[in-house]
C-alpha cells in the first residue's frame, strides 16, 4: 500500500456513541497506526465526551473537540476540518462512531489518494462494484439508493454514492471550498461537500466499502434529517440548471 502523502487525521462525530467509540478507535489504529483521531462530541449525556477524554490522555495519537450541544453531523464535521486545518494534516478523514464505516478499509481510500494519478476526494461506496451493506433491512437500502438516485437526477453528479460518510480529503479540498459557508446540518453535508468539490474540479474516485449497521446504540436519521437532504438537493439542482441556461443564452 502507497504511504499517506503526509499526517492523517481521522475525524469522528459523536453523541451518544460510549459503547462504540473505543472499539473503534482501536480498530482505526490498528489499520493505520500512525493516523491522529479527533473525536468530535456534541455534549453526549451518556458519557462519551469524558470517555473520549480517558483515551486521549493515554494515547497522544488521540484529541478530543467538546461541542455544548447536538448541533447536526454536518456543524460537527465542520468544527472539525476547522481545527485539522490549523495542524500539519495533509489528508483527513471522515467516518462514524457507530461501525458501519469498517477501519480495516481505510487504507484502501488512502492508497486511492496515491495511485493511478491519485484523487483529491476519495468516498468510500457501497454502490460500486466490490461495495456491499450487511444487515440492513430492505426499507433501508431502498431509501438509501434512492437517495443516491435522487441527488444524481438533481444534480447531474456522477458519484454513485454522494450520500456515504466515509471519505478522504486532502487538505488543499477543504481549504479552497471555504468549509465556514457549509449551511448543511444533517447527512445531506455529504451531498454538499461533494458536490462542491465536483464543481471545484477535483478529482474525486470511489473505493468499494463495505458498510454494516450498527450494533449498539441508536441511529441518529430523523424525518427532519431526510427533508432537510430533499429541499437542498433540489435547491441546488435548480440553481445548478439556471446558470446552465444562463450560460446558453450568453453564448447565443
Amino acid at each position: 500500500m502507497a504511504e499517506p502523502a503526509g499526517p492523517v487525521l481521522v475525524v469522528i462525530p459523536t453523541y451518544q456513541e460510549r459503547e462504540n467509540l473505543a472499539p473503534i478507535v482501536k480498530r482505526v489504529h490498528a489499520s493505520v497506526p500512525e493516523a491522529d483521531v479527533l473525536v468530535v462530541d456534541d455534549g453526549s449525556p451518556d458519557g462519551t465526551g469524558e470517555l473520549a477524554d480517558e483515551l486521549a490522555a493515554a494515547d497522544e495519537r488521540i484529541r478530543v473537540l467538546h461541542r455544548t450541544e447536538k448541533a447536526g453531523l454536518g456543524a460537527a464535521y465542520v468544527a472539525g476540518f476547522a481545527l485539522a486545518l490549523e495542524g500539519p494534516y495533509h489528508v483527513v478523514v471522515e467516518m462514524d462512531a457507530d461501525g458501519s464505516h469498517a477501519p480495516e478499509d481505510l487504507p484502501e481510500l488512502l492508497e486511492a489518494l496515491e495511485s493511478d494519478g491519485g484523487a483529491d476526494l476519495v468516498l468510500g461506496s457501497r454502490y460500486v462494484p466490490g461495495g456491499r451493506v450487511v444487515n440492513w433491512p430492505a426499507h433501508r437500502q431502498l431509501l438509501s439508493r434512492g437517495a443516491n438516485l435522487y441527488a444524481r437526477l438533481a444534480l447531474g453528479a456522477p458519484v454513485k454514492d454522494i450520500t456515504g460518510g466515509f471519505r478522504a480529503f486532502r487538505r488543499q479540498v477543504l481549504e479552497d471550498l471555504d468549509i465556514t459557508t457549509v449551511a448543511s446540518t444533517g447527512y445531506c453535508f455529504q451531498v454538499d461537500m461533494a458536490w462542491r468539490a465536483q464543481q471545484a474540479g477535483f478529482r474525486i474516485r470511489e473505493v468499494p466499502i463495505t458498510f454494516t449497521e450498527r450494533e449498539l446504540g441508536a441511529s441518529k436519521m430523523s424525518v427532519e434529517v431526510m427533508a432537510e437532504a430533499l429541499w437542498r438537493i433540489a435547491g441546488w439542482g435548480v440553481s445548478h440548471r439556471l446558470r446552465h441556461v444562463r450560460r446558453a443564452l450568453a453564448r447565443a
